[in-house]
């Protein structure tokens, strides 16, 4: 497993991918990534002060993931995160949190004194495939209301049900509302989910000028990032 990468490009910043107590939600019939998780605190703390260790802040910009939202990580993991901003002179944080957690942001906000970008999993803003398909547990009135609250969201692209008419829409949401994104291409693992191939064709040859676009990354595996296995 790939804890840590240098992400060069678009967005260039460090990345740990770090182990936190299991998912708020923890319901995604798409998600297998929550194995990734665990309850022995102890075990978790040794395990991300290792990977912390691999920060060097040399592009001052540092994201944070884990399989859940940084609510999840144990206190003395963000401690040594905020250790590392203060020594490292990290000058620009990206996190992940759920949807559910968003009246809490302003805490990490609070707690680490630094600009933050908050990356929310909104998969889609077709409400029906959200919460009944794809089992998100995220509720709200479209791309407006969530923008209250994230600047930067996650899509989840080429599942069997959807229809090229929700992507053209979550693509205009995501490119009208929010300063940055991550198109993620489904790709199967554990869970009965289904890619379709026809589907992801159509979206990389429609929306292949994404790969050029600043503000969105697009990613074609899970480990694009340099992370994870």
């Amino acid at each position: 497993m790939d804890r840590y990468n240098l992400i060069k490009g678009k967005n260039e910043r460090e990345i740990v991918l770090l182990k936190g107590s299991p998912c708020v939600w923890g319901k995604c019939t798409f998600c297998d990534y929550i194995h990734d998780n665990d309850e022995n605190e102890k075990e978790m703390i040794e395990l991300n002060k290792t990977v912390l260790k691999n920060v060097t802040g040399e592009l001052k910009v540092l994201e944070v993931i884990n399989s859940g939202s940084v609510f999840e990580l144990p206190k003395e993991t963000l401690n040594d995160i905020k250790k590392i901003v203060e020594e490292k002179g990290i000058k620009k944080l990206f996190f992940e949190s759920h949807w559910s957690y968003r009246y809490r942001l302003d805490e990490i906000r609070e707690f680490f004194n630094v600009p933050i970008i908050f990356k929310c999993g909104i998969e889609t803003f077709d409400n029906y495939f959200r919460n009944k398909v794809l089992k998100k547990g995220a509720i709200f009135s479209g791309p407006k209301e969530v923008r209250k609250y994230f600047e930067s969201i996650c899509l989840l692209i080429g599942i069997e049900g959807q229809t090229k008419e929700m992507i053209d829409k979550d693509i205009e949401y995501l490119l009208k509302y929010f300063s940055k994104g991550c198109v993620n291409i489904f790709v199967e693992n554990t869970t009965y989910i289904k890619r379709d191939e026809n589907l992801i064709g159509w979206f990389q040859e429609k929306y292949s000028y994404l790969q050029s676009d600043s503000r969105v990354e697009v990613l074609f595996e899970n480990t694009d990032f340099g992370v994870g296995e």
